[in-house]
């Protein structure tokens, strides 16, 4: 297995405002273009040719990545015109694979943080004799996902929808977005319109008869499509609970670009990142949050959990608590933002304008 599908189309419209200049997998998360991890560890598994699946803001790709020499893989890039779904983003780019017919094809989603074992992956695919292989993972609650029943062998009995009452809800494996796919059934997918591999594609080649394999892997797994989420796999990455070879330095309790400016007696704590020429004022406590480039975190303020986007400011003394504040927004002195608050992109907050506490 020598080369993948990369799915980076989706809009990730969960995560606005981080995604209103950023396609999602261009945000940082520990320091670098979250892409450029998932590139990283396919690297290491042994891909070496890799196609981006593109759609918005798909001009920001390949000024970064370019040929993807720098990481030891080839690289090319395919725009969609219009948004395609999984499986027509898959179909789209079979052009530029260069596998033979039974090759295994491993694709993955461009917004899931995994240490998966993609070897094992494979080798399971080829073992089995799938025509397609699927990474699973256990939830406590799968009631967001798609649950996927196998039998005692392995083999795929079912794809099951979101389920929302208790009779329906017969296992605890989801589709964790990762998958081996014979090279030859991806030019079976319809072309020239959505195709949704969870819904249509899976689903119709189980009806056919196909040989569709489950591997349950259960090691880290996070779908970063909120902020929180975002936050937490970044956080993780720094304290090394996700594996990553992407990760610019050692892992510990904080990672700090080196163009950035910390103050010496600042506190970073819990996987916390500082990107390159952010500035972090006297007496600033950061906790398991990510500041990105440019950002001025001003003296006295404490941020927990929260993102701060390129060139934001966010005030002395002020209190953020599960927040994202967008591109070169400004939060003024002696705020406080609680869990949930997004702040846009080069909004402008007053000094105490939004307060939890009576007084300042």
């Amino acid at each position: 297995m020598t080369e993948a599908i990369l799915l980076v189309g989706g809009k990730g419209t969960r995560l606005r405002p981080l995604t209103v200049h950023t396609p999602k997998p261009m945000v940082p998360a520990a320091g670098v273009p979250f892409l450029t991890h998932q590139l990283a560890r396919a690297r290491a598994a042994g891909v070496e040719h890799i196609v981006l699946a593109t759609s918005y803001l798909a001009e920001v790709f390949e000024p970064y990545f370019g040929d993807g020499s720098s990481l030891g893989l080839q690289i090319e890039y395919v725009t969609e015109v219009e948004p395609l779904g999984t499986g027509g983003a898959i179909r789209n780019v079979a052009s530029r694979l260069r596998s033979a017919p039974d090759d295994p094809v491993l694709i993955f989603n461009g917004d899931i943080l995994t240490g998966l074992d993609i070897p094992a992956l494979v080798a399971t695919h080829r073992s089995s004799g799938a025509d397609v292989s699927l990474h699973l993972t256990r939830v406590e609650d799968p009631r967001a996902y798609g649950l996927v029943p196998t039998d005692t062998s392995g083999r795929v009995q079912a794809f099951l929808e979101k389920p929302q009452t208790p009779e329906e809800i017969v296992t605890d494996q989801i589709n964790a977005g990762a998958y081996v796919f014979r090279r030859s059934i991806i030019d079976t997918i319809p072309t020239g319109r959505p195709v949704s591999v969870e819904r249509e594609t899976f689903p119709d080649l189980l009806s056919s008869g196909a040989h569709l394999q489950g591997m349950v892997d259960s090691t880290y797994w996070l779908d970063l499509g909120t902020p929180q989420a975002f936050v937490r796999g970044s956080a993780d990455l720094v304290l090394g609970r996700a594996p990553s070879p992407a990760v610019p330095g050692r892992c510990g309790d904080c990672l700090v670009l080196p163009t950035a400016t910390v103050a010496p007696d600042a506190k970073l704590t819990g996987g916390t990142v500082v990107g390159e020429n952010a500035v972090v004022g006297s007496g600033a406590r950061i906790s398991g949050s990510t500041i990105l480039a440019g950002a001025v975190v001003e003296p006295g303020a404490v941020i927990t959990d929260s993102l701060i986007g390129a060139r934001a400011q966010v005030g002395t003394r002020s209190i953020l608590t599960g927040v994202v504040v967008g591109d070169g927004a400004t939060v003024g002195p002696d705020n406080e933002l609680r869990e949930g608050v997004r702040v846009w992109c080069d909004a402008v907050l007053p000094a105490g304008a939004v307060r939890f506490s009576s007084d300042r």
